[in-house]
């Protein structure tokens, strides 16, 4: 079992703290495998194990729990009463009223809950309201390049070898970053059908089935139009103007609606604009970043496949995981490609495929240059060059950088 060392660093910060600790990310992202990695640190440190309840809503032998006062009596009736309880609700969103049940739980002090869930609806409405202040959000992501070269066996000498090392890094963006796609062995077959499997239960049970979408066709449009256009700027209205001109007529609000399903769902992320000189967030324009390429992959092979656009989303995922708050950098009449704010801190990014031809190198440059405040540059290619500075601006290899501990 692949035990992946920054979420687990995280759930071990948060242990016996009278929060509950909340789970997040799209299904098969490695949630479930996450808690289980943790009840094995739990069982080393000297909890017992009948200290640990884990339940997981997705297993059919617990369907009889799906419903607050059920989940509620079951775990209560075996909670030790001199000792600390570990209790594990994985998927708890199948759970009808869940929030009354852990609303209850929670106020015992002998309990130290942990819960998953697939979709942002987790955090939103009565339980946002009822565990105001009482809980902590842990975002999971699909698998780190990383946590990739570990969960392949890659991690070796071999694995630093250019050669080598950019094969991986290829797969990596074609294939997946699913963790169970890494036992398929670049299977083409197998790894389409798992993701088909993983992409039509998301758009079935977290958007259709949650939103009550009507016209699945329409939704579906939408799903492509957004794969096919990573890391692109445009507005809802430019996407009802494409999708109404090719014969599928919606409005701007439908189209709104469907985004914000997508992104509750974890299968989208939003990218915001953020002036860095007035250091303010706009609330037009935007971009929009796919969980894991391999989605894009399933739906739509390798047309139009930008690998541009597939660096900059490997880029975006990755600053998501050190914890940035990421936006598109507004700078006077121009771009950066993300402004990733940490606290008081930023830090600026240009990602490239090459820049080894002196415009494209300059044109890259240029927003990071007129940009003169004292946070760190960073200029992000496949240019297998060492790393160079130009009036401050780091070139580093994109490989180097998500292998690195740099911001």
């Amino acid at each position: 079992m692949l035990r992946r060392p920054v979420y687990l660093a995280s759930l071990l910060g948060y242990k016996d703290m009278h929060l509950i600790k909340v789970l997040t990310g799209i299904r098969r992202c490695g949630k479930s495998m996450l808690l289980e990695s943790f009840q094995e640190e739990l069982l080393e440190s000297g909890v017992e194990k009948e200290q640990i309840l884990a339940i997981n809503f997705e297993d059919m032998d617990f369907a009889a729990l799906c419903s607050a006062k059920a989940l509620h009596d079951h775990v209560t009736q075996r909670l030790l009463i001199d000792r600390m309880n570990y209790v594990f609700l994985d998927e708890v969103q199948n759970v009808v009223d869940f929030q009354k049940a852990i609303d209850s739980l929670y106020i015992r002090k002998n309990v130290d809950l942990y819960i998953t869930g697939s979709n942002a609806a987790l955090l939103s409405g009565e339980l946002a309201s009822l565990l105001s202040g009482r809980y902590v959000e842990i975002p999971v992501l699909p698998l780190s390049f990383d946590e990739y070269l570990d969960f392949t066996n890659h991690r070796s000498e071999a694995t630093y070898r250019s050669v080598d090392r950019g094969r991986k890094f290829s797969e990596y963006l074609q294939f997946s970053s699913l963790p169970f796609t890494c036992e398929l062995h670049n299977d083409r077959v197998r790894i389409r059908e798992y993701l088909g499997g993983i992409f039509n239960t998301v758009i079935l049970k977290d958007v259709v089935a949650r939103r009550k979408v009507a016209d699945v066709l329409v939704l579906e449009d939408v799903i492509r139009f957004m794969f096919d256009n990573i890391g692109n700027l445009f507005s809802t209205k430019k996407i009802s103007d494409t999708l109404t001109s090719a014969g599928r007529k919606i409005s701007t609000h439908t189209v709104e609606s469907y985004l914000s399903a997508l992104t509750d769902s974890f299968i989208l992320y939003r990218c915001p604009r953020f002036d860095v000189k007035g250091k303010q967030c706009l609330k037009s324009g935007g971009k929009y970043y796919l969980v894991d390429l391999g989605l894009r992959w399933y739906l739509l092979g390798n047309k139009g496949f930008d690998r541009g656009y597939a660096l900059e989303n490997i880029v975006y995922l990755e600053l998501l995981r050190r914890g940035f708050s990421v936006y598109v950098g507004k700078a006077g009449d121009g771009e950066i490609d993300f402004a990733a704010l940490k606290g008081q801190d930023c830090c600026y990014f240009q990602v490239a495929l090459t820049v080894r031809d002196s415009v494209t190198l300059e044109r890259e440059l240029l927003p990071l240059r007129h940009q003169r405040d004292h946070f760190p540059k960073y200029l992000l290619t496949l240019d297998e060059d060492p790393p160079a500075s130009f009036d401050g601006i780091l070139q580093v290899n994109v490989i180097e950088w998500l292998l690195s501990a740099m911001p």
